[in-house]
């Protein structure tokens, strides 16, 4: 795979704001919040209520473990595909590492032997006053400019659960053709199970537009949720206002009475 560098890309740093990720853009030129925050923070109710269910059947401890693991493979795993890329020679060692190489391996005979020719590897892609996003691969596969992101999985994923991904690479799709003034249409998600199952998922077409499409939505809920006004409750405050109800409840409760004692003894009295 040759590299072409017919595109100009961007230098970025990452960094937090707010605790969220968000990417500096040409050394401040741009702050502009990561498409997986986005996704992240637009989450569906009962996507998220299906997180919790799962962290609760498997428990908080182990939960977080194959969190933890499921991460590090994948990190393991890109660095690999990344330096194989570049032609920059690199072996991890660790049981981590040699399990992330024999996935990269699947990825690199069954999908990037595809790829005749490649623009960026680590591509920060952002659209100018909304969102950013680091891709995998920007490159020709099979004859067609396309998006290309490696993803691992415990197991092996079905198409319909993946949609979120479809939508992240929707957004660097649109932040491509928005900057370079490319018409990509066409994504391309190379995925290999920690049992060294290969998958690859292409989407192009009407599916890649409806996925751009359903990412701006995501795009437009973030900066409403980001736009509703946030209220500092100091616990002084929250101490005072707790002990003005208290007085309050117990000023209502005494005027009650008193109102109940005075039917009383006017029904006694008639």
């Amino acid at each position: 795979m040759k590299v072409n560098r017919k595109f100009r890309y961007p230098r970025t740093k990452r960094e937090k704001i707010d605790g969220l990720r968000h990417y500096n853009i040409n050394e401040g030129q741009w702050k502009l919040p990561s498409v997986t925050t986005i996704l992240d923070k637009t989450q569906p109710a009962e996507k998220r209520e299906s997180l919790r269910k799962w962290r609760e059947r498997m428990g908080e401890d182990n939960a977080t473990r194959i969190v933890d693991e499921s991460a590090a493979r994948g990190t393991a795993m890109h660095k690999i595909l990344e330096k194989y890329i570049i032609e920059d020679g690199y072996l991890d060692l660790t049981e981590n590492g040699l399990q992330a190489h024999n996935m990269a391996k699947q990825v690199i005979e069954r999908g990037l032997c595809n790829m005749t020719e490649y623009y960026g590897s680590e591509v920060t892609l952002y659209y100018p006053g909304l969102y950013a996003g680091q891709t995998d691969l920007v490159g020709v596969h099979k004859g067609e400019d396309a998006i290309v992101d490696f993803k691992q999985t415990n197991k092996p994923k079905k198409r319909e659960w993946i949609k979120d991904y479809f939508l992240q690479l929707g957004g660097y799709g649109m932040a491509h053709d928005y900057v370079y003034k490319t018409t990509i249409s066409k994504a391309v998600i190379m995925m290999c199970s920690k049992d060294n199952y290969y998958q690859e998922f292409v989407i192009e077409g009407s599916e890649f537009r409806e996925a751009k499409h359903n990412f701006l939505k995501r795009v437009t809920e973030y900066y409403e949720i980001q736009r509703e006004p946030k209220v500092e409750v100091k616990e002084q405050d929250f101490l005072e206002r707790a002990e003005e109800e208290k007085k309050e409840l117990e000023e209502s409760y005494r005027e009650s009475l008193r109102q109940a004692n005075e039917r009383k003894f006017n029904e006694t009295n008639n």
